[in-house]
């Protein structure tokens, strides 16, 4: 067996990536694997002896990997394996490089980490896997994990070839191997067809009841790439869904944060539901389906919810740094860049500081407007009137959000940013409907208070404010309304971001000590009241120095503002 360049001349051949066996310079059988291609040929050409080689096919390779060829020793046995190569495959780059080889997976992965002066991690020792973290340039980390074989057999640690490790996989399209060293494929699921068929496809019967986390990856993986899984691995995945229960919730929740983060959240969302999978993996969201409301609202609460997570990802899009705004062809998307694009770098800054380094602003964003409205089900009254109401449901679903943040350990930090965003919700209505109504805009106090309230979960407020309408009224919704929201956007952007110290965060005129002093009071709660009416009135402009904050603060408590004076 040896391995042979694709003529030149024919850079399109149908085997291309293949191993093919060859009679006299005649090819006679192909197949995944040189196995495959050698035993396909001896079922025609049995009495003759084929020379089995590898149809190269052209992989850009990304320069840490290339980097690495010079490291390794030339006699290792190490295949690069998983999503890396499918992403080869696919001209993208991964930030994952997940590399086998048949013994001393950690030892290897030290001996490269100290190569490139990278960090390094003992991951599994009962696996005998370790991992190199590259941090780049830009600050963002490559990681490089390297494994001895697994095994199909569950109850077995390691595998005793490449070929039963790539068996052990969860779908085709990630079973595919390739060795850095002469840059052959080893695929013996022919992952590299349904690659092409833009197919996903379970590697054996038990892939998902093996490892049931996959079920959600199927459906991520679909989004991402815009595959569609094959009907006999959505079966599959119905049957095991019921084991998601012993998932650790870590592995759950990173899935679901990462179908969050990337394409067609809502249509994602709506085949875990599909498939039975809420139920054992976010409960509270179940009674939302069915759920009927008033108008404006032309949708139930749970095809509402999906919808708005359809349009925030569409104005998270358009708003992003060099979208083409003359390509849309709906005019609300252009209103949208027309009247908001100013602020795309501060709006991509913003989601650039996530609160935590494992998970992106963007998916706790699309998270909050998952749980926006989780408890209208249980707040749902009807007026004699027959309209519907769902009062405090933005109260109580906050709570309900922050509670499922602990149950999925989130941060401190995610959780509060959770709960302030589904708390304060309503707030863009609200803004909205008086402009509308009574041509009021935000006065500078309001623009005060909905950021002392929210600070940075203002910017979210805003964006998710402005989907919320759009699935809220969907096509009903007429273009002066949209306006209406748009310029409520644009105010509380314009002050936030240009300028913040004269409405949105006023410089002290006074500190709690000064004030202890000049007006003769206790130390207490008082104090601090009497420092946030100061601010209010600063950022309303009715106070610009010391004199006037210290005149006003007399005067509160001659009026008796408090007793505690």
């Amino acid at each position: 067996m040896n391995d042979e360049s694709p003529n030149p001349e024919q850079p399109s051949s149908p085997y291309a990536g293949r191993w093919v066996a060859r009679v006299r310079g005649r090819v006679v059988a192909q197949g995944g694997t040189p196995e495959q291609a050698l035993r396909a040929s001896q079922h025609s050409r049995h009495k003759e002896k084929p020379e089995i080689v590898f149809m190269n096919t052209s992989l850009a390779l990304p320069p840490l990997l290339e980097k690495l060829l010079t490291i390794l020793p030339a006699d290792q046995e190490i295949h690069l394996v998983g999503g890396a190569v499918r992403d080869l495959l696919l001209s993208r780059i991964s930030p994952d490089l997940d590399f086998v080889l048949p013994s001393n997976g950690i030892s290897l992965a030290r001996r490269v980490a100290n190569t490139l002066g990278a960090d390094f991690v003992s991951l599994d020792e009962e696996r005998d896997t370790g991992r190199v973290i590259v941090t780049n340039e830009d600050g963002t980390r490559t990681f490089l994990d390297f494994s001895v074989y697994r095994s199909p057999n569950p109850s077995t640690v390691f595998g005793q070839s490449l070929e039963e490790d790539l068996r052990a996989r969860d779908f085709t399209m990630n079973a595919i191997a390739y060795n850095p060293h002469d840059g052959t494929i080893i695929d013996p699921l022919d992952g590299g067809t349904d690659l092409r068929a833009k197919l996903i496809r379970a590697c054996s019967s038990t892939s998902l009841s093996d490892d049931p986390v996959r079920i959600l990856r199927a459906v991520r993986q679909a989004a991402f790439f815009g595959f569609r899984i094959e009907k006999g691995t959505r079966e599959l995945m119905k049957q095991s869904v019921d084991q998601l229960g012993r998932i650790s919730v870590e592995r759950l929740r990173d899935e679901v944060f990462k179908i969050l983060h990337g394409p067609k959240p809502d249509a994602s969302m709506r085949a875990l539901e599909m498939l039975g999978v809420l139920p054992h993996l976010m409960p509270e969201l179940v009674p939302m389906k069915g759920v009927e409301q008033s108008e404006p609202h032309v949708y139930e609460v749970w095809t509402h919810t999906l919808s708005v997570l359809d349009y925030l990802d569409q104005i998270v899009s358009a708003l992003r740094i060099g979208y083409n705004a003359e390509k849309t062809n709906d005019m609300f998307t252009g209103l949208l860049t027309l009247r908001l694009g100013r602020f795309r770098e501060q709006i991509a800054n913003h989601f650039a500081k996530p609160l935590n380094v494992d998970r992106s602003m963007r998916s706790l964003l699309f998270f909050a407007a998952l749980y926006h409205d989780v408890c209208k089900p249980g707040t749902r009254t009807v007026e004699e009137t027959g309209r519907i109401r769902f009062f405090d449901h933005d109260v109580k679903g906050a709570d309900v959000a922050a509670e499922r943040a602990h149950a999925f350990n989130l941060s401190n930090d995610e959780a509060e940013r959770l709960h302030i965003i589904i708390k304060n919700h309503m707030r863009m209505h609200s803004f909205a409907s008086r402009m509308e109504h009574k041509n009021q805009a935000p006065s500078r106090k309001a623009i005060y208070r909905f950021f002392r309230d929210a600070g940075e979960a203002g910017i979210d407020l805003i964006l998710l404010g402005l989907a919320d309408l759009r699935g809220t009224r969907a096509q009903d919704l007429t273009l002066e309304t949209w306006t209406v929201y748009l310029d409520i956007a644009r105010i509380l952007l314009e002050n936030y971001w240009e300028r913040p110290e004269e409405i949105v965060a006023p410089p002290r005129l006074l500190d709690g000590h000064e004030l202890i002093k000049e007006l003769n009071i206790k130390s207490g709660p008082v104090v601090g009241h009497l420092l946030e009416l100061i601010r209010e009135n600063q950022a309303a402009g009715k106070i610009e120095n010391r004199g006037q904050a210290l005149a006003f603060a007399r005067e509160e408590l001659e009026k008796g503002t408090s007793s505690a004076a």
